[in-house]
């Protein structure tokens, strides 16, 4: 099936297929119909599910989600009328189905198969079992090589098939970086992703040197030196036990870097949750405000801000950040609400559920966030906006016409931390995962005039 996008489910070799497993995947599967994020609704469905039969069903899942769009392609090419004529379930099988068979080296074809029309079976359409072992048998014996668009010859619909992402997304990008570069964040996107911690109270080369104690292997991470990347089979669990540290991708801990909260600063995070960039702003800052509009998501803060001993320094409070009821601050930071285009292979579900609506919609909510946020920001103070999107509507473009209508704020100096390489010419984050491997994300750093 060729490099990249098949290279991360192959490390799940060797590992039994549990029966339990495709069952929750399917379930899984069903909630992202209705809405659900796929994270939220494994975590619920997988309960009980004995460790290694979760990591086995998390690569199922997580991969045959990412690949759907592949799966889709050549599973169209067998099912008589088209794949709109299937029933959402039975349609779900066969993407689990094929994923399994085409790039998971620890399940035989033959397995793939009977596994399928089993779970078509007990997910109550057993009308479909002849369906679904005709079409996956089928696609066992398919040439797979001559199955995709030519990608010299027709890159964008290759990108969309082979690439498994929607052709908006699709064309959008290619019209902002060209073709090549499209090419390399599809890629990106289709790759599992690597694990990273940031330490906190404590320097990355004694975190790394404790993490050794434990038999933890890491590795550094060039364009951001206070990340850490965990080398399996070292897991989050393992990590978080050795050393004060939250799970986060460079980029989130860049945008960090980049916001620069100066020492003993009045801080308020108005998109706080899961926690993560107040915590490391506490290091510094005198005081952080965590607000966030969701108790749930906040439950997630207090839980870090607890495990990390950080009660004095990040006080945690509910508030919608349009109409958040606080004075001013040294630093505000608005890590808004985004499209997520940049998380894409942290949250594959996320490609087939944004649509162009939610891009402009999150535009309109980001720009009252803004709108919202200037009368916390005290004369001389900062402004941070952030997203970990990709859309300039939500980025550059959202700045710029904040800067027009508010000629109070100017654009304030990069931090010399952060790479250059890093900055556009005025100024502002931009990590792209095409030109980096981490997820991407954008960060402005806005001065109120004194």
């Amino acid at each position: 099936m060729g490099a990249g996008a098949g290279d991360h489910s192959r490390r799940a070799a060797g590992i039994s297929p549990p029966t339990e497993g495709r069952r929750v995947a399917l379930e899984v599967f069903r909630r992202v119909r209705t809405g659900d994020l796929a994270d939220r609704a494994m975590q619920a469905a997988a309960r009980g599910l004995p460790e290694r039969d979760r990591q086995w069903t998390h690569e199922l899942l997580y991969g045959a989600l990412r690949l759907r769009g592949r799966m889709d392609h050549l599973l169209a090419k067998l099912v008589r009328g088209g794949l709109d004529r299937l029933e959402p379930d039975v349609l779900d099988v066969l993407r689990l189905g094929a994923y399994q068979m085409l790039e998971m080296d620890s399940v035989p074809a033959y397995a793939a198969v009977s596994q399928s029309v089993e779970l078509a079976r007990t997910a109550g359409v057993p009308r479909a079992v002849g369906l679904v072992s005709g079409v996956l048998h089928a696609l066992s014996r398919s040439d797979l090589a001559s199955a995709f668009p030519d990608a010299e010859r027709q890159p964008l619909q290759h990108l969309v098939s082979w690439g498994s992402h929607p052709r908006w997304l699709v064309e959008r990008w290619t019209e902002q970086w060209g073709i090549e570069s499209t090419r390399r964040l599809v890629e990106a996107n289709n790759r599992r992703p690597d694990l990273y911690i940031h330490p906190l109270g404590i320097a990355a080369a004694s975190a790394r040197q404790r993490l050794r104690g434990r038999g933890i292997a890491t590795a550094e991470v060039a364009i951001a030196p206070d990340a850490l990347q965990v080398v399996p089979p070292g897991t989050a669990k393992d990590a978080l036990a050795a050393v004060p540290a939250v799970v986060q991708d460079p980029a989130a801990q860049l945008v960090t870097r980049y916001t620069a909260a100066p020492d003993g600063a009045r801080v308020l995070d108005l998109c706080a949750a899961p926690g993560g960039k107040a915590l490391a702003l506490a290091q510094r800052a005198g005081f952080v405000v965590a607000a966030d509009l969701s108790p749930g998501r906040l439950r997630r803060v207090r839980e870090n801000v607890r495990r990390l001993g950080a009660e004095e320094r990040v006080g945690i409070v509910a508030a919608d950040a349009r109409h958040a009821p606080f004075t001013t601050a040294d630093l505000v930071l608005l890590d808004v609400p985004c499209t997520g285009t940049g998380t894409l292979r942290r949250h594959p579900d996320a490609r087939w559920r944004i649509t162009p609506a939610d891009l402009a919609a999150l535009a309109l909510l980001q720009a009252e966030i803004l709108a919202g946020a200037v009368r916390h920001v005290r004369p001389g103070g900062w402004l941070v906006y952030a997203t970990c999107a990709l859309e300039p509507e939500e980025n550059e473009l959202q700045i710029e016409r904040f800067l027009d209508t508010h000629p109070e704020f100017e654009p304030g100096p990069a931090p010399e931390a952060v790479d250059s390489s890093l900055l556009s010419d005025r100024g502002w984050l931009h990590v792209l995962p095409q030109n980096t491997g981490t997820d991407g994300a954008f960060a402005a750093r806005l001065r109120r005039r004194g």
